[in-house]
C-alpha cells in the first residue's frame, strides 16, 4: 500500500516539473517574438574639408617662356689701322656713351695732320698771289697794256687754286677725324663684356682673321672685334604667345601699355615691365606671335640670353566669384560644386569656370560669391547627404591664371 501511494507522488513531481518547463519555454518563445522593434539609426554625417567663396578682381595671365635681350649689343671694332697703346676700363665695367675705352697709336696720324696742314699753308700762298695777279692783270687788260687773254686765263688759275685749297682742307678734316678714331669709345652706354684684344695687338677696320682673335704676350694681332658692349639697363624680354588671344591683346593693349612679370625658374619674381613690342606677323609654323617687353632692370636682375618665366596680364576680371579649384567637379553635364546649406546638409550646383589659376576658379555663373563649397570629399556626396566639416580652407589671390 506505501509502494502505490510512493509511485503515485513520483509522478505528480514529474509531471509539475515538466508542467513549470513547459511553461518557462512558452513563455521565452512569447518573450522572442513579442519584443519590440529596434529604431533604425539614421547614417552619420560625412566629414568634408570646405572653403567660402569669394568676389574679388581676377588678373587674366598668359604664361610663356622669355629670352632676356640687350636693348643694344655693340661689336666695337677699330676704324684706323694701329697697335694699341693703352686700354682705359675693366672688362665687366659698365661705361658710358662716349667714354674712352681704348687708345691707338696717333702719332702717325698726328703727323698726316701736320703734313695736310703744311700743304694748305702753301696752296693757300699760291691762291693768294694769283688772286693778286688777276686784279693786277684786270688793271692792265683795261688800259691795254696786256693781251685781254692773259687776265682770263688769270681767272681760271685763280679757280684752280681755290680747288686746291679746299681739297687740302678736306684732307686736313680727314686726318683729323682718323686722329680722333685713335681714341676708341663707347658708343653706347652699358657693360663691357671680356677683352678680345691685348695690349699691344695691331687691329683695324678690315681683317683677315674671324672677329674676337687676340694673341697674348703683346704680340701684333689683327681683331675686327676688341670688345661686346651690352645695354642692360633698361632691357628687353622676348616671348611668343599664341595667336588666339592676339585680338584681345592688341585691344587692350591700344588702351594701356599690358603689364609683364618676369620670374626665374624656381618662380620668384625678377622684375615687373611693359608689352613695348607686338610682331607684324604671326609665325605660320608655331601659331604663335612674338611679343617684347621692356623692363626697367635697376637692380640688374635681368641678364642677356638668360631664359625665365613670363606673365602676362591681358586684363583684371573685376568682382567675380571664386572658388578653390579642388571644389570644382567634372560630371557628364559640366561642371559643378557642392554647396553647404545652413542645416549641414549639401546640394549639388552646377557651374561655368571662365579661368583657372594657382588652385582657383573663376566662377561665371552659378554663384554669387558667399557661399560655402566643398573642397574635399565629395565623391562619397549626393544631394541633401548631411556633411561635418572637419576643415574651412581660404582661397587666396594668385597673379598667375589660364583662360578657359
Amino acid at each position: 500500500m506505501r509502494s502505490v501511494r510512493t509511485s503515485s507522488s513520483r509522478r505528480l513531481v514529474t509531471y509539475a516539473i515538466g508542467a513549470a518547463v513547459l511553461i518557462a519555454i512558452v513563455v521565452a518563445a512569447l518573450s522572442y517574438f513579442h519584443r519590440p522593434a529596434a529604431v533604425a539609426s539614421a547614417p552619420a554625417p560625412i566629414p568634408v574639408t570646405a572653403a567660402m567663396a569669394e568676389r574679388q578682381d581676377m588678373p587674366e595671365i598668359v604664361n610663356a617662356i622669355g629670352t632676356v635681350q640687350s636693348i643694344d649689343n655693340v661689336s666695337v671694332q677699330a676704324q684706323v689701322n694701329g697697335p694699341i697703346i693703352k686700354i682705359e676700363f675693366t672688362p665687366g665695367q659698365d661705361v658710358t656713351q662716349g667714354q674712352e675705352l681704348f687708345l691707338i697709336d696717333p702719332r702717325p696720324y698726328q703727323a698726316a695732320l701736320d703734313v695736310q696742314q703744311a700743304q694748305l699753308s702753301h696752296d693757300e700762298g699760291v691762291l693768294a698771289e694769283a688772286q693778286v695777279d688777276l686784279t693786277r692783270y684786270q688793271i692792265l687788260a683795261q688800259q691795254n697794256s696786256i693781251a685781254k687773254q692773259q687776265a682770263e686765263d688769270q681767272v681760271y688759275v685763280v679757280q684752280q687754286d681755290k680747288g686746291t685749297v679746299s681739297l687740302d682742307q678736306a684732307n686736313i678734316e680727314t686726318a683729323r677725324l682718323n686722329l680722333a678714331y685713335c681714341h676708341v669709345v663707347a658708343p653706347i652706354s652699358g657693360r663691357a663684356g671680356a677683352l678680345l684684344v691685348d695690349l699691344g695687338n695691331l687691329v683695324g677696320p678690315s681683317t683677315s682673321q674671324g672677329a674676337g682673335t687676340s694673341t697674348t704676350g703683346g704680340s701684333q694681332t689683327a681683331a675686327s672685334a676688341m670688345v661686346m658692349l651690352a645695354q642692360i639697363k633698361p632691357i628687353y624680354v622676348s616671348f611668343s604667345v599664341p595667336q588666339i588671344f592676339l585680338d584681345e591683346i592688341k585691344h587692350n593693349q591700344a588702351t594701356a601699355p599690358l603689364e609683364v612679370d618676369a620670374y626665374s625658374q624656381a618662380g620668384k619674381l625678377l622684375e615687373k615691365g611693359q608689352v613695348s613690342l607686338i610682331d607684324n606677323q604671326v609665325n605660320t609654323t608655331t601659331g604663335t606671335v612674338l611679343l617684347q617687353a621692356t623692363f626697367a632692370n635697376a637692380d640688374e636682375v635681368l641678364w642677356p640670353g638668360e631664359f625665365v618665366r613670363v606673365r602676362l596680364t591681358m586684363a583684371i576680371r573685376k568682382n567675380v566669384a571664386t572658388v578653390p579649384q579642388a571644389a570644382v567637379m567634372a560630371g557628364p553635364n559640366g561642371s559643378y560644386v557642392y554647396v553647404i546649406n545652413s542645416d549641414n546638409a549639401v546640394r549639388r550646383v552646377t557651374v561655368q569656370v571662365t579661368g583657372r589659376q594657382d588652385g582657383i576658379a573663376v566662377i561665371a555663373k552659378g554663384l554669387s560669391g558667399t557661399e560655402r563649397v566643398v573642397t574635399d570629399g565629395q565623391y562619397r556626396l549626393d544631394n541633401n547627404s548631411k556633411v561635418v566639416v572637419r576643415q574651412t580652407t581660404e582661397p587666396v589671390p594668385s597673379d598667375e591664371a589660364s583662360t578657359e
